[in-house]
C-alpha cells in the first residue's frame, strides 16, 4: 500500500469515520461502514501497517489549558556558506524539537524558510519566547510573525 491508489472506497471510508470519532469501537465502526468487525479490523490493521494511520491521539483545546494565544512565526535562516562546519538548517531543526511552544514546523519555498505555529499563554509569553529563545539562536537571522484572532476552520482530518 505505498500509493494513493491502493486505498479502495471501504478504507477511504475507514479512515473518515476513524478521523470524525477515533475511539469509535470496531463493532461501531463495522456498522458504518458496511462490514463485519472482523474485516473492519482487518482493515484497520492493515492501515496501521502500511503508515496509512499514523496514531491516536486525544485533541486539546489551547484555550482550555492557558494557551490562549496562537501566532504564525515566519523564520529566515543565515545563509550557509561554503566555509561553514556547521548547517544553520540542521541546528534549527534540531533547536525546534526542544522548544514545548512550537507545536508544528514547516519548511518553506519562498524568502522565509520555516513557518512555525507556536502557542503561548499570553503576549509576554510570547515576547519572552521569541526574545530568549528564537532569536537567540544563532541559525535565526529574521523572523515575522501574524497573531490569529479568529479560527474560522480547524480540522486535523485529511481529505480522503
Amino acid at each position: 500500500m505505498n500509493t494513493e491508489d491502493a486505498l479502495d472506497a471501504l478504507d477511504r471510508r475507514i479512515l473518515r469515520a476513524l478521523q470524525d470519532h477515533g475511539r469509535t469501537t470496531y463493532d461501531e465502526l463495522a456498522a458504518a461502514v458496511g462490514l463485519s468487525p472482523s474485516a473492519a479490523l482487518r482493515r484497520v490493521k492493515r492501515l496501521e501497517e502500511a503508515g496509512v494511520i499514523a496514531g491516536y491521539v486525544a485533541l486539546v483545546r489551547p484555550e482550555r489549558v492557558g494557551l490562549g494565544l496562537t501566532a504564525y512565526v515566519n523564520v529566515r535562516l543565515e545563509k550557509q556558506s561554503e566555509s561553514s562546519k556547521r548547517n544553520p538548517m540542521d541546528l534549527f531543526r534540531a533547536a525546534v524539537q526542544t522548544w514545548p511552544e512550537v507545536v508544528e514546523c514547516v519548511s518553506l519555498t519562498g524568502e522565509m524558510d520555516y513557518l512555525l505555529r507556536v502557542l503561548v499563554a499570553d503576549m509576554a509569553h510570547y515576547a519572552r519566547f521569541i526574545s530568549d529563545v528564537l532569536l537567540r539562536h544563532p541559525s535565526v537571522q529574521d523572523c515575522k510573525t501574524s497573531f490569529v484572532l479568529d479560527r474560522v476552520k480547524s480540522t486535523t482530518a485529511v481529505p480522503v
